[in-house]
């Protein structure tokens, strides 16, 4: 907007519109490509990746959260003229996004089987096409200062090509393999699931005790289990080798209970003798330890379920029946064999699919896997070195090493369609595998052109942990790689390191050799008002469009990011926002005060290098160290006590003091000193907007470009930094002083009833020359905001019979009783009042002094009385020192 455009619309609507200003606007800021980075060539660069949202549905107000804190971060760095770039993007979310998508299917009466692989992803595609265009809905409601020109997804086809390149360099290296191995399994969704997929609740089940008995009818071994149903799998029983109580049995045979399969006793370290009977059975093919140790002892593999849990062809007369009704049978089935002991109760962790909530199946399966040690061998050297990245809170850098110092080998391949397929094409001739990243079409063994490529799909974390480096155009050495990576901050919640962090940490450092940010920001989880987790199924999710619909964006967006501590849980509450909404309005009646003063005043009119007031003094100083602290605590990440330094100063120090002590001039004949108010009124006001505009950049533009101002937009003003030139001490004490007395004033008028409509007498004694010069300087304020008919000041003054009196830093004030209250007629009231709290504390004495009451009621009745005692009385007191003061 021009200079003269600004002139014409000081006037602004007595009521902040805040839907009718973020669309406006949003649209203003989206058509000027003011978000777009690249434009300053010479600027240093800021970098922040978004997280990238699933292409599940939408935000929900964790998001919120979480891109309100990027989206302060990046305009703050904007407007203190880094060449900053946000890059916004979403992430295909694999099973999550295929389970949707079925879900949907299903209420149709088909399944993706019905449909085929092509057809079906055509589908997730439409999914995809209609969320993104909700996630971009969102993002614009909610303000956000995204680079939409650099816009990624985790399956364009740049991004492709970076997880093929990672695929086929790991493999290379040997650091990605395929093997048979146990994996989480989910048989829901039937597929494979990496450790960090499987959500453990405590379930309250069963522990079984069983008897094998040995081949040789010498005696048998117990053994407990919560499964039972998986000891149709079982190929050895295994003790502690030092254990006293079998060594003589090791090597013998046992017969498997209802089967009737001979299986090894066999000794390995891993059994704990202390624990139970000190026999555990060994099921290679369903228990993850177990297959570790069948590897040690070359022991069979049995699997004898199929990949949706129903028991298959080894589980003999149970074939065809749901795990979970075998376990029912089998359990009837031991108990007439004679075999089951004994069942307890038995309260223990049950692994379930973050997706799905099917019970994870362990399951010997034939996967692809990353070898993790190296990675993470690199990630920890980083760290430890001090060449890592910067948590914060610190405390989350132990969470992180903890995890990726004891990383297990992790499972990539998923058997889902949506998502990246693995580049690997096996020879129907031969068998040979061919991992490349373009089509194979020939065997390079056997030469045959009868290959097909493998049906499986990438975890999608495989995609997004080159999320930092692939967006920026890697493995291409593009431009936007060069300038904006290693990128510097990610925000991020807690509840993700091991997901996503730890991930992208090291595969950053394997195929850049630099860390993939500077700073991890972790953020809490937003719960409900009771501290619980929001979620659909306990109906106390909150929906940021709702709260935008209700209090505003501005109000939504100060209310979440300031109420946020680092690493902690933030509890939403819905007064938090009305009072943030609250806060919004008063910034914009303050605005609307200051331009109805402003009219006809350009930019060009500002100045604040003429004679200022104290007050004019005082603001600028509290501006200017507002400033410098609001600065360092954003630098920090402490966005709640920024927001609590900002509601002071603008609530406080600029709305109920300045703006008050401002309309002396400005309603006065002094032309000078209304011009000189008047710059200072625009020229803070100003500031105090770009300080407000990345916590509520709708408002704060709103009025911005009504106010006397340079430039198209607040997003690109120049950040308020610290100028020695505006501190100011002296003023910062006289103004305390004067603040004090003030307030002093008020408290004594509320104490005898007195309203500020009246005039009062007032007399000051000053401690020093010192205080009594300030005063003396300003007197017009004392006047003024203390209502005065006559005001006294001097040092040492001796102090009038019946006054009202309170001690400020430096001096005394004195209210003459006389001018205030008829002294006689509050006497009467005070003795009245006297007359009822003595009857009380009668009362209570002698009910507390009742033994019979004493030793019958329950203590918190009588805790109540003794509480009623106490406050009687310090009234009483209270009430008795101030007639003795009336009477003087």
């Amino acid at each position: 907007m021009t200079e003269q455009d600004n002139k014409l619309t000081t006037e602004m609507p007595t009521t902040y519109d805040p839907k009718a200003a973020e669309e406006k606007w949003y649209k203003y800021w989206i058509d000027g490509e003011f978000f777009k980075a690249g434009q300053r060539k010479d600027a240093e660069p800021y970098t922040i990746v978004i997280p990238p949202p699933n292409v599940t549905g939408m935000l929900h107000i964790g998001h919120a959260l979480d891109f309100t804190l990027q989206d302060i971060l990046i305009r703050t760095k904007r407007m203190q003229g880094y060449d900053a770039l946000w890059l916004p993007g979403s992430d295909h979310a694999g099973i999550a996004t295929q389970t949707k998508v079925e879900q949907k299917l299903r209420e149709e009466g088909i399944s993706r089987y019905d449909l085929g692989r092509e057809k079906f992803v055509d589908k997730v595609w439409e999914w995809k096409e209609k969320y993104a265009e909700t996630i971009h809905d969102q993002w614009a409601k909610m303000g956000f200062s995204l680079d939409y020109s650099r816009e990624r997804f985790t399956l364009d086809e740049g991004l492709s090509k970076a997880v093929r390149e990672v695929f086929v360099k790991l493999h290379q290296k040997g650091l990605i393999y395929r093997g048979k191995r146990i994996i989480n399994w989910d048989p829901a969704a039937r597929t494979a699931l990496s450790d960090i997929e499987v959500e453990y609740k405590e379930v309250q089940g069963h522990l079984y005790h069983l008897s094998y008995p040995l081949k040789d009818g010498s005696g048998h071994i117990t053994v407990a289990t919560t499964r039972p149903e998986t000891m149709l799998g079982d190929t050895a029983v295994a003790v502690h080798p030092k254990d006293e109580r079998y060594k003589d049995m090791i090597g013998k045979m046992l017969v498997l209970p209802i089967v009737g399969r001979e299986i090894p006793i066999i000794a390995d370290e891993y059994v704990d003798k202390e624990f139970g009977s000190g026999a555990v059975k060994i099921t290679p093919a369903h228990d993850p330890n177990d297959f570790e140790v069948g590897l040690r002892h070359d022991l069979p593999q049995i699997t004898v379920m199929d990949e949706t849990g129903t028991m298959n062809e080894h589980a003999g007369k149970y074939e065809g029946l749901d795990r979970s009704d075998c376990r029912k049978q089998i359990v009837k089935d031991l108990k007439e064999q004679g075999v089951l002991i004994r069942i307890e109760d038995h309260l223990h962790q049950v692994g379930h699919s973050e997706r799905t909530g099917a019970v994870v199946e362990p399951y010997l399966s034939t996967q692809w896997f990353v070898k993790m040690q190296p990675l993470a061998e690199a990630a920890i050297a980083a760290q430890k070195a001090g060449k890592g990245v910067n948590f914060v809170p610190e405390r989350f850098e132990k969470t992180y090493l903890n995890w990726i110092e004891n990383v297990r080998d992790w499972c990539i391949s998923r058997q889902l369609w949506w998502g990246h397929r693995i580049p690997a094409w096996y020879c129907e001739s031969c068998g040979e595998i061919h991992v490349a990243q373009d089509e194979v079409t020939k065997c390079s063994k056997c030469g045959s052109a009868e290959l097909h490529q493998d049906e499986d799909v990438l975890d999608t974390w495989f995609s997004s942990g080159l999320w930092p480096f692939s967006t920026l155009g890697w493995p291409d050495q593009t431009e936007d790689l060069k300038r904006y990576y290693p990128t510097d901050v990610l925000v991020t919640g807690y509840d993700i390191i091991y997901f996503w962090v730890a991930r992208m940490i090291f595969t950053a450092l394997e195929f850049t050799g630099e860390i993939p940010f500077k700073d991890v920001l972790m953020h809490g989880l937003v719960r409900d008002p009771e501290g619980k987790k929001m979620s659909k199924s306990l109906g106390n999710g909150v929906d940021p469009l709702d709260v935008i619909e209700k209090y505003g964006a501005d109000a939504m967006r100060y209310m979440i990011s300031t109420s946020s501590t680092p690493g902690q849980d933030l509890r939403f509450r819905w007064e938090r926002v009305e009072q943030a909404r609250n806060f919004a309005n008063k910034i914009w009646n303050a605005s609307r005060f200051a331009l109805m003063n402003l009219e006809g005043f350009a930019y060009d009119d500002i100045d604040i290098s003429g004679e200022l007031s104290t007050a004019d003094r005082w603001i600028l100083h509290r501006l200017n160290e507002t400033s410098r602290d609001i600065t360092r605590l954003i630098d920090a990440y402490e966005f709640g006590e920024t927001g609590r330094l900002l509601y002071n100063f603008i609530w406080d120090d600029l709305c109920d003091w300045y703006i008050e002590f401002s309309k002396l001039s400005l309603y006065g004949e002094d032309e000078a000193a209304k011009k000189t108010t008047k710059s200072v009124l625009a020229y803070v006001l100003d500031r105090t907007l770009r300080m407000i505009h990345p916590f509520m950049p709708f408002i704060s533009e709103e009025i911005w470009q009504h106010l006397p101002h340079q430039g198209e937009t607040i997003t690109l003003a120049a950040w308020p930094t610290y100028d020695p030139a505006l501190e100011n001490a002296d003023a910062a004490r006289e103004m305390s002083l004067l603040m004090d007395m003030i307030r002093a004033v008020r408290n004594i008028r509320a104490e005898v009833n007195v309203p500020m409509s009246k005039k009062v007498e007032l007399m000051l004694s000053a401690g020093d020359d010192q205080v009594l010069q300030i005063v003396n300087r300003n007197e017009i304020y004392v006047q003024r905001f203390c209502n005065t008919s006559s005001f006294v000041a001097g040092v040492a003054l001796e102090a009038p019979d019946k006054a009202m009196t309170a001690v400020v830093t430096g001096a005394e004030l004195y209210l003459p009783l006389a001018g205030l209250i008829d002294i006689d007629q509050e006497i009467a009231r005070l003795e009245k009042e006297l007359a009822h709290l003595t009857s009380e504390v009668e009362r209570v004495e002698k009910k507390l002094g009742n033994q019979g009451f004493v030793s019958k009621a329950p203590a918190k009745v009588i805790e109540e009385e003794k509480a009623k005692m106490a406050d009687y009385s310090e009234k009483r007191s209270k009430v008795i020192a101030r007639i003795e003061e009336l009477k003087g």
